[in-house]
């Protein structure tokens, strides 16, 4: 079982509620408060932490997560006082991502993101091992416990970074091949469950994994999406943000990221139906600034209308490009006005006669004739 303690609107205690049962955990009560500023400590105060240790007794609660990062030295009076487990929101997603990767790369990032938190707290994390003062007996290998512990990390942290700059080539290559193809790229990002794989199946019939929970996707797929005769996109599923991502995930996550930022056109899907859509708007835009796809166009997609019983829709901007459109993936209804708004973005395309390569083959074997012609 575990406590929530959050400190936001009611949005933020569902939110966290929902993370906590992703991660498998029975939610078996929540605590709120506010506070000017986080106490140094505790972070919650005494009086807080002492409601906190009553709850956890009547419950019998074996965890505590609160809805804020936590300080190492707050984690450790918190686990004290509380004689419980304390999780902070950063440690909880780091939780599920390790549930949810499925790729190597997947998996690559999560850990990285995971030793990269760890590190962190390896500070003071030894005192038992710490040398004393006192005697003899009492001169513990402390240090030179901690100096390992850090020494390995470092090193696996290096394993980590190599092996996930040879995968971001291995994109990149790909990424070059479908821009010689003339491939239009289009990236599907979003809140978390705001139905981005969903989407990415009414569109593909690829089948990904798509669930109504947090996090149902980590890892990036790709499919070739046919608009019209002769026009196509490459269209790519990545994985969903959340307010207050942790900054150590979109480090680790960034080349899977950047798939939006090389991206020529974004697919923002939105949940119409969640009352707390436009502070997630808000989050989606924030780390879209921050991997360098603030500036990519895009199209909001609201999705889940079923949910709130009114009719597919687009709205065209004022340059005759569909800028926003109104659909519900689940049912598959406004997908057709989805490829319209697409193919609205979409620079002129090669005629389905001519493939793009085809030009370039015809301009190489003319210039090659002059050669073969005093050969013979």
């Amino acid at each position: 079982m575990a406590l929530t303690l959050g400190q936001g609107p009611e949005p933020d205690i569902e939110e966290l509620r929902a993370l906590a049962e992703s991660a498998g955990a029975q939610v078996s009560a929540t605590i709120s408060g506010k506070r000017d500023r986080p106490d140094p400590a505790l972070f919650a105060g005494s009086g807080k932490c002492e409601e906190i240790l009553l709850a956890c007794q009547a419950h019998a609660a074996t965890l505590v997560i609160f809805d804020h990062t936590l300080s190492p030295g707050q984690q450790r009076s918190l686990t004290k006082l509380l004689q419980r487990r304390v999780i902070d929101r950063v440690a909880l997603i780091l939780d599920i991502f390790a549930l949810r990767a499925r790729s190597h790369e997947g998996k690559l990032q999560v850990e990285l993101a995971q030793l990269d938190y760890l590190s962190a707290r390896l500070v003071r994390g030894w005192t038992h091992l710490e040398r004393q003062k006192g005697g003899i007996g009492l001169r513990g290998p402390g240090e030179t416990q901690l100096e390992t512990d850090r020494r390995l990390i470092g090193q696996r942290v290096k394993q980590l970074r190599s092996r996930l700059a040879l995968v971001e080539k291995q994109r990149r290559n790909r990424r070059r091949q479908r821009d010689r193809q003339g491939a239009f790229s289009v990236s599907l990002v979003g809140y978390t469950n705001a139905g981005k794989s969903t989407l990415f199946n009414a569109l593909t019939h690829a089948g990904v994994y798509a669930a109504d929970q947090l996090f149902a996707t980590l890892d990036t797929t790709s499919r070739r999406v046919f608009l019209a005769p002769g026009e196509f996109m490459v269209l790519s599923d990545t994985v969903g943000f959340i307010r207050e991502l942790p900054h150590s995930l979109i480090e680790a996550f960034k080349s899977t990221l950047h798939e939006a930022a090389d991206a020529d056109l974004l697919l923002h899907v939105i949940d119409a139906s969640d009352p707390d859509r436009e502070r997630q708007q808000q989050a989606v835009d924030a780390v879209l600034a921050e991997v360098g796809a603030a500036n990519v166009p895009r199209i909001e997609i609201f999705n889940k209308i079923d949910l709130m019983g009114i009719p597919p829709k687009s709205e065209p901007d004022p340059y005759g490009r569909i800028h926003r459109v109104w659909l519900s993936a689940a049912d598959a209804e406004g997908i057709d006005a989805l490829r319209e708004a697409v193919r609205s973005h979409m620079p002129a395309f090669p005629s389905p006669e001519k493939e793009p390569w085809s030009g370039m083959v015809s301009e190489h074997l003319n210039a090659m004739q002059p050669s073969v012609q005093s050969l013979l």
